[in-house]
């Protein structure tokens, strides 16, 4: 949904309008998000052309550009870290609407997609029922180590919230690692179910955001936190693993002495097209917890993105379901990039 936005009640020139999920800056709303739930692909394109070019484009050029999402998001592929545009701007430079029909308008939208985020059809549904507002101030409970191991015996997920190369020095076995510093809520409901109870491991003073960004995705069953974790960590330091985080130059000596190696790229589609290492298994991290089973349990295990954020994610979600040797690449495919090229 579009809103448009005048100076004043009574006047025919808007001011600007928010595009919603509908136009982005450099890119438009997908129309496969929810193909899961009773819509094709090919249906949402053609109700997102329509309204593109019947409703938003026929508005001034002059007229301001306010999206709901900018880069970073997973709603789209190429959005722009600018925070406003114009129609007329969008009418020049989104590859998007300069398609010439409806057919390659879709297949332009759609190829290249990062894969959707789990709790994507998930929101979808909760999106279409009422709701309680969130409490942004109510803290959640504060927990001790034994209440944490309660908890996650009757099936909670532990949420490690720090930076990779914190998580790296030692983490509490069974912790998955989604920074708070990244895309937190897009890559934690990726990989955590939405029907579970969630523990938090946090920098002391950030369970609040932690939680908070969380339940903007509709995930609100975060029974708790882990007091003093790092005393927690010091006082049960048999409970506790460091992860091994490689060199590109590093990794490549390895794989020269471990021939058996299973590498696992965990970008996006769009980002391998553009090149990957060796023979790498291609699962984007949000696929990664349905499509484990694809993967070697008893083989040494490297796991690569980008920059090395996704696979600390990816990473400590293997760990968690049980595989033992496993280490991610510091600085993803670039730093390997940078190393093959300065050899």
């Amino acid at each position: 949904m579009s809103i448009v936005v005048y100076e004043h009640a009574d006047d025919e020139v808007p001011v600007g309008v928010a595009t919603g999920d509908t136009m982005f800056i450099g890119d438009v709303g997908r129309p496969d998000l929810l193909a899961s739930i009773g819509f094709t692909r090919e249906e949402l394109a053609d109700k997102l052309y329509d309204s593109l070019h019947d409703k938003l484009m026929t508005l001034p050029d002059a007229t301001a550009v306010w999206p709901a999402h900018g880069a970073g998001s997973a709603c789209g592929k190429n959005l722009s870290t600018e925070l406003t545009s114009t129609i007329g701007e969008q009418k020049q430079s989104n590859y998007a609407l300069r398609a010439p029909d409806k057919q390659t308008f879709m297949e332009l939208v759609t190829e290249g997609q990062p894969p959707a985020p789990g709790y994507f059809v998930y929101d979808a549904i909760l999106n279409r029922k009422d709701r309680e507002l969130l409490d942004e101030d109510a803290m959640p409970p504060a927990m001790t180590y034994e209440d944490m191991l309660a908890a996650l015996d009757a099936g909670a997920m532990l949420i490690d919230g720090r930076l990779p190369e914190e998580f790296a020095q030692g983490h509490l076995r069974q912790a998955i690692n989604v920074g708070l510093e990244g895309r937190y809520a897009e890559f934690a409901g990726s990989v955590i179910p939405s029907d579970v109870d969630i523990v938090l491991v946090m920098e002391p003073g950030m369970e609040l955001e932690g939680k908070n960004r969380l339940a903007r995705i509709g995930f609100d069953r975060v029974i708790g936190y882990l007091e003093e974790p790092y005393k927690v960590m010091f006082q049960h330091r048999d409970d506790v693993e460091v992860a091994s985080r490689l060199t590109a130059k590093a990794f490549a000596e390895r794989s020269a002495e471990v021939p058996d190696i299973q590498l696992v790229d965990v970008r996006n589609p769009g980002e391998v097209a553009g090149g990957k290492i060796g023979d790498a298994i291609e699962i984007p991290v949000g696929q990664l917890p349905d499509r484990v089973g694809e993967l070697d349990v008893t083989k040494p295990t490297v796991v690569y993105c980008a920059g090395g954020y996704r696979s600390s994610v990816a990473a400590s979600l293997l760990r968690q379901r049980g595989f033992v040797d496993v280490s991610d690449i510091l600085g993803g495919y670039g730093a390997w990039t940078e190393t093959v090229q300065s050899a």
